[in-house]
């Protein structure tokens, strides 16, 4: 893929199918989907309980694979890596933000965020523990560094979570359910930061059940079936579009 190609779609499935074995002999919870997502936009992934949310952004992210089909990121086959060369391919290319924060427990805050950092050796000790405290300080709670996870709030470990998604700076970030375990309030902060990342340049892909996702994000992927059923924009989209038109 040429680097023109790469920029216009950093992420393209073609006809993928995922199916796992069930007692009525296998369910496909994706059914040849073909979709191609830009660099650089936030995307809501909507619909029903067990439209295939999850299992396409696992396939994204490389922690599952797809039955048949291909799956490129940025130009690489994510569909062929060996285990190896997917775990180091997915350590530096990919964040992941869990419905259930999923930090370690008798790990401080800060620690966690070093943890895919020293997992990839992407920055020495003195310099990784630095670039934590500035991810928690752009999430806001450089305050909590030093803090187990138990003693911070949902919405706290949440940011935490997303600190450490960014650690070793992967240009996909996705996100499971982020909101899913917060109130209201919480939740809107956390799209709000998660809406930012895009604007830095972060792709940011969300799986999601809030209903009204098209006011923040920059499109909307509908899964039903197993299937992509509509794609549409969202109003960050629009306001960008306006935004150009009116600096060109």
């Amino acid at each position: 893929m040429s680097n023109n190609a790469q920029a216009v779609h950093l992420i393209e499935l073609r006809e993928v199918t995922k199916t796992f074995p069930s007692a009525g002999g296998g369910f496909t919870a994706l059914n040849h989907v073909d979709l191609r997502l830009p660099a650089g936009e936030f995307v809501a992934i909507v619909g029903k309980s067990g439209s295939g949310k999850s299992t396409l952004i696992n396939l994204i992210a490389g922690i599952d694979r797809p039955s048949s089909g291909e799956v490129r990121v940025g130009g690489t086959p994510v569909h062929s890596l060996d285990e190896s060369r997917l775990a180091a391919w997915r350590g530096r290319n990919v964040g992941v933000v869990f419905q259930f924060f999923q930090l370690l427990p008798t790990l401080t805050v800060v620690e966690n965020v070093m943890l895919p950092m020293d997992f990839c050796g992407t920055f020495p000790p003195a310099q990784a523990r630095e670039r934590a405290m500035a991810l928690l300080a752009q999430v806001g709670i450089a305050d909590q560094a030093h803090k187990l996870p138990s003693a911070l709030s949902g919405g706290q470990q949440q940011r935490a979570a997303i600190a450490r998604a960014l650690a070793n700076d992967p240009p996909l970030v996705v996100a499971d359910e982020p909101t899913g375990n917060l109130d209201s309030h919480t939740a809107e902060s956390v799209l709000e930061l998660l809406a930012g990342l895009s604007r830095t340049g972060k792709t940011v892909l969300m799986v999601t059940h809030e209903r009204d996702m098209s006011r923040i994000v920059d499109r909307v992927v509908t899964l039903a079936d197993g299937k992509v059923v509509a794609q549409a924009p969202g109003a960050a989209h629009h306001r960008e579009t306006r935004t150009e038109a009116l600096h060109a």
